[in-house]
């Protein structure tokens, strides 16, 4: 009788790290189908569905590669004042790939699993960012939010929600 014995260092596995870039990947390809921010301009945009819960995009920055945005609701939370929740999104065009780098205002990685964290608990923290981010632009989508939907918004009378006026 021969015993067939499982090679397993010819089955690659996917490392978490692996597992984080495809929600990356996975992240780029929904919130550009969704809302191509990276062909809008610095401001503010609001997709209305008219369920009376509007969407709006605040085009950051933008960069040669990077586009740095945030999405929120466009109500505020009452004991802070703040969108919530928001995801503040880091989009990389070369690299097709869309990080979610905090969710809520004054909530970087940093105050979270704080300064020096373990390598594994700094990427569980990102996989459940990013997580999150998917599951909301895919909740969007069935809900009928979209480029159709989005439209610019006038700064002068929106709110300065930029994470950098928050810092001061």
């Amino acid at each position: 009788m021969t015993v067939i014995r499982p090679r397993s260092g010819r089955i690659p596995r996917l490392s978490r790290l692996s597992w984080l870039m495809g929600l990356y990947a996975e992240n780029y390809r929904h919130l550009t189908r969704l809302f191509a921010p990276d062909r809008l301009h610095a401001g503010s945009h609001v997709s209305s569905i008219g369920d009376g819960v509007d969407v709006r995009l605040d085009v950051i920055e933008c960069h040669r590669y990077t586009v740095e945005l945030r999405l929120t609701y466009d109500i505020c939370d009452p004991l802070t004042g703040q969108p919530d929740p928001s995801a503040y999104v880091r989009l990389y065009r070369d690299a097709r790939q869309a990080e979610t780098t905090h969710c809520y205002v004054g909530r970087r990685w940093q105050d979270v699993v704080g300064m020096f964290p373990p390598p594994d608990e700094l990427i569980s923290h990102r996989m459940r960012m990013n997580t999150f981010l998917g599951k909301w632009l895919q909740y969007l989508a069935e809900r009928g939010h979209g480029v159709a939907t989005l439209r610019a918004v006038d700064d002068a009378v929106a709110p300065a929600r930029s994470p950098l006026a928050l810092v001061r």
